[in-house]
């Protein structure tokens, strides 16, 4: 094939650079080559004999415009000393030749056919990769697990019910109230990482006690990749350039109000889509609550609900703050782990804001759930018939439940298979439920999994001196006594408290153990962890709120490192919030918190579902003073070491101040009847708990069927298969990767990449898992799904550019002849619609590919792309461009052959798509105006907007059309 003759005047364009529109030859040059693009104000020079530029010939009948912008349509095409001359009509039949330098530079080539006769060509392996890339967008969402594939969590059943239930629906409004260590966070996380995905939610406002902002931050940035803005009164100054002193929400005359409308334009909480705020920020400054309220949301998210106080007398300030917000957004996601047994009017409280219409009286409220307590009644008898024959059900409970369920005859009950029966009126009558559609609350009674926990109480001797000094001390003191110990020596409180002599010994005996240790202070932790390292030759790491992301980060990782990592990892009460250590088995309280909440919590860490072992609890105590006395209340007032205690908050405040003073009072006799008077008030409160559980409510919140599936799917996905797909990426692109582990990767940014940046991988590098397991461990490295970001900005970088969209290679294939021309065609059915229907999921078929011979015949169901990829051969690409340039009549007759295929397919496959939408539309429409009937949790708003939904679903189906997406020529040899 012959090199590329330059001549001044003529048009090319960039290969590496299309963006720059038409260039015209300016200049050659001992063997440079000198190229201006007018469309972007810029000149190129390149090497004569390299250059990555493509030679731009229009054909007759195609449109060009000159740079004065009139067009033509060309008629004919003539060759002027190696520059051409274009001749055509314009709109109104007038003749007008323009020679190709006065043609229009601002041009594109991005369309697969304009690419391949511009002699664009992509390497065949990018055709493959593009192939790939809209095969796996279709087939994931298509999955039944859709939207909740990407986070980092557990596949735990009654988690993933919940998910999937509640971000199924439009605009969710529900209170999820499962009990400590079920995951009320992951629950809410999933649901909102869900709707975010399928285009539900834009917006979300998360609001909690200042306590837990960052908490949340994290979990929402390593669990689920949603990165959320922290806003506090720092931040809004800083985005609006005033001070809240300079600003008030009272405005009194014409310059006040008119000030008063500047700052509220200039909203900070409009500076993000994902937003995370306290709930005293709100409460403390009106300003700030009335720019959340206008901003706008699509989800809010309350945690910690139940501090939300309210009667029917008295509202709270946080109360009217949540319930403002709650009235202007559509989705709501209520979190509290308080039962409704311990107040039912707190518990309407949560209700009312949640539907307002719905929950409007509590003592109609009160007769309502009492009315509900048969149905409870009579689906425990079913289930406990369920293993009988159908004739040993009492005549008595087929008449209770034909009350309930008219279509439940005598003769219904005696036909058909008994179990499944059952199983299909349970289900049923759950749907009836009052409050299942908007509350779910699982339990440990009904989530198996939790570890077994044990407490070890290692009592340490004082002298009768040191001990009459402490017990002097204030209870704090006694209780966190390193200033204490610092005051009693002259050196650091470290060498003269004993129980940091105690746990070096221990440790030392047990080196073989993962040991979690939390004490209450940053400082204390500090401390601990320097003389376990630096004076005992502890592997150790530290880990308190001090630190920054990436060294907590860090910390943990070298703490879970199974091989090298640290033995002892030494939190403090806050540093040790939202990180999850169950592959540790014990647990070292150097100090014990008054607030029964954080002991919980610290154990916690280690009393998740997915525990292996007996969760162990070490205890160093003083003896005979308030931390032996704390020590004897958790463990035989509440119990609270050994079985979890969602009353020891209770407890202490119906006991009051008496409980403090007990701790530090000298009168053993007195302590000893308030811990007599505490375990049976506790045992009181947990059998009040087991008799009012809501047996029924538990039922609907994890249905095993359902839930199992769900499982499934995400079970199904294979990690290799993302792998090697990445891989592909990661090699068309230019990124670096090298293997860290089995199943893990490092990844670099390459010295020559494809585009400026790849999505989501830091400048630094990242290093990355396609395993769970691991992930889930090791919360440093990026667990990678078909959701991660990473994965669909590289999808994106695929699908929306011209990546891939031509090719041309070759191919050996006996059974053809040598020199035979093939046409390779990718059809997308394109549907332009809002995010939020969804349409791709009711599509059984999103992608079309055609194989033509020369004769037109399609052979795609014989030649596969993974089949052919592996046998096609590259082309030089100035002989590729040669022959597509001299074969361009036979390769147009092959391409509107393979439109014509396709075309007759359109049809088929919208009118699939429509099918499947209304069959399943129509079918939860009937299913929830029936259930509305008898149960008025069921909305007007979900019904309408289903109805909307199927309406505008059929409306943009309609005007889908199958658009030409990708091109590659093969030619046989």
């Amino acid at each position: 094939m012959s090199k590329p003759q330059f001549v001044i005047g003529q048009r090319w364009i960039s290969e590496s650079e299309a963006e720059l529109g038409l260039g015209i030859v300016l200049d050659m040059a001992n063997r440079r080559l000198t190229l201006s693009f007018p469309a972007a104000g810029e000149r190129r020079t390149y090497a004569v004999d390299n250059a990555p530029v493509s030679r731009v010939v229009y054909q007759v009948g195609e449109k060009v415009n000159h740079q004065n912008g009139t067009g033509i349509t060309i008629t004919r095409v003539l060759e002027q000393q190696g520059c051409l001359l274009y001749f055509g009509t314009t709109a109104d039949g007038e003749e007008l030749a323009i020679p190709e330098f006065e043609l229009d530079s601002f041009v594109q080539f991005s369309t697969p056919k304009d690419r391949l006769f511009a002699g664009q060509l992509d390497k065949h392996r990018h055709f493959t990769l593009r192939y790939q890339t809209l095969h796996y967008l279709h087939q994931h969402r298509h999955s039944l697990a859709y939207g909740l594939a990407g986070p980092r969590v557990q596949l735990l059943p009654h988690q993933l019910y919940i998910a999937g239930e509640v971000s199924s629906r439009h605009a969710p409004r529900v209170l999820l109230a499962d009990e400590v260590g079920l995951g009320k966070t992951i629950e809410a996380g999933l649901i909102l990482h869900q709707q975010l995905i399928s285009g539900q939610v834009n917006r979300a406002l998360i609001v909690l006690p200042a306590s837990l902002q960052h908490q949340w931050l994290v979990e929402m940035l390593r669990r689920f990749n949603l990165a959320f803005t922290l806003l506090d009164e720092k931040r809004c100054q800083a985005l609006t350039g005033l001070d809240s002193d300079e600003i008030s929400v009272d405005y009194h005359d014409e310059d006040d109000d008119e000030r008063a409308s500047e700052v509220t334009n200039d909203n900070p909480f409009e500076s993000a889509q994902l937003v995370i705020c306290s709930l005293d920020f709100l409460t403390g400054n009106p300003l700030r609550l009335q720019q959340a309220v206008s901003a706008g949301w699509d989800m809010l998210l309350v945690d910690e609900a139940h501090h939300l106080l309210w009667s029917e007398n008295n509202v709270s300030n946080e109360y009217r703050c949540i319930e403002a917000l709650a009235a202007v957004a559509p989705g709501l996601l209520l979190l509290t782990a308080t039962p409704e047994q311990l107040g039912l009017e707190s518990h309407f409280a949560r209700l009312r804001l949640l539907d307002p219409d719905r929950y409007y009286d509590l003592p109609a409220f009160i007769k309502e759930q009492q009315a509900y307590q048969p149905l409870n009644n009579l689906v425990q008898q079913l289930l406990a018939h369920k293993d009988s024959a159908a004739a040993s059900l009492p005549d008595a409970l087929i008449k209770q439940l034909a009350t309930w369920l008219p279509s439940a005859t005598p003769a219904a009950v005696k036909a058909g298979d008994f179990s499944v029966q059952i199983d299909s009126w349970i289900a049923e009558l759950l749907d009836r439920h009052g409050t299942g559609r908007v509350l779910f609350r699982n339990t440990r009674n009904s989530v198996s999994g939790f570890p077994d926990r044990q407490l070890h109480a290692h009592e340490i001797e004082l002298t009768e001196e040191q001990r009459e000094a402490l017990n002097g001390e204030k209870l704090i003191e006694v209780l966190r006594p390193e200033k204490f110990w610092q005051q009693q020596s002259d050196e650091a409180w470290w060498l003269a408290d004993p129980r940091v002599t105690w746990l070096s010994e221990w440790l030392k005996q047990n080196r073989r153990k993962k040991v979690l240790i939390i004490c209450a202070k940053a400082q204390t932790a500090e401390s601990l962890e320097d003389y376990l390292r630096l004076r005992k030759g502890v592997l150790s790491a530290v880990f308190h709120e001090g630190l920054n992301l990436i060294e907590r980060d860090r910390a943990a990782a070298y703490f879970a490192d199974t091989e090298e990592g640290a033995q002892v990892l030494v939190c403090s009460e806050i540093g040790s919030e939202g990180r999850n250590f169950q592959f540790a088995h014990d647990l070292v309280m150097f100090d014990l918190p008054i607030n029964p909440d954080l002991l919980e919590q610290r154990i916690g860490r280690l009393d998740r579902i997915g525990q292996t072992q007996t969760v162990n609890i070490h205890v160093p105590f003083y003896q005979a003073t308030a931390q032996q006395r704390l020590l004897a209340w958790y463990h035989e007032g509440l119990n609270a070491f050994e079985k979890t205690s969602a009353i020891g908050q209770a407890v202490i405040s119906h006991f009051g101040d008496r409980f403090l003073q007990a701790l530090t009072q000298r009168d053993d006799g007195d302590f000893n009847n308030l811990l007599k008077e505490a375990a049976v008030h506790s045992a009181s409160l947990v059998q009040q708990m087991q008799e009012g559980r809501d047996r029924l409510l538990e039922l609907n919140s994890c249905k095993p069927e359902q839930a199992e599936k769900l499982v499934d799917a995400l079970q199904a996905a294979e990690p290799a298969v993302l792998s090697n797909y990445l891989d592909a990426v990661f090699d068309a692109f230019g990124v670096d990767s090298e293997r860290h582990s089995e199943r893990s990767l490092v990844l670099h940014p390459g010295d020559h990449m494809r585009v400026p940046s790849f999505p989501c991988l830091p400048e630094g590098g990242v290093t990355v898992t396609f395993d769970r397991t691991q992930a889930l461990s090791r919360e440093d490295m990026q667990y990678l799904t078909w959701e991660h970001p990473l994965v669909r900005g590289a999808q994106e970088l695929v699908t929306l550019s011209d990546f891939g969209n031509t090719a041309f290679c070759t191919l050996k294939l006996p059974p053809l002849k040598p020199g035979t021309l093939m046409l390779e065609a990718l059809f997308i059915l394109h549907c332009s619609a809002p995010a939020h229907l969804q349409l791709f999921r009711y599509m059984p078929q999103s992608m079309l590919r055609v194989l033509l011979d020369n004769n037109g015949k399609d052979l795609a169901a014989v030649l596969g792309v993974e089949q052919i990829s592996k046998l096609l051969q590259k082309v030089p690409r100035n002989n590729a461009r040669d022959i597509v340039r001299h074969a361009r009549p036979t390769l147009l007759t092959m391409l509107s052959q393979a439109e014509e295929k396709t075309a007759a397919k359109q049809h088929e496959l919208i009118q699939a798509a429509k099918d499947s939408i209304t069959a399943q539309l129509t079918a939860e429409l009937e299913r929830m105006k029936a259930l509305q009937l008898v149960n008025p949790n069921v909305r007007q708003l979900e019904i309408d907007n289903l109805q909307q939904r199927l309406d505008d679903s059929l409306a943009y189906l309609s005007q889908a059309t199958l658009r030409l997406d990708a091109l590659r020529v093969i030619m046989i040899i």
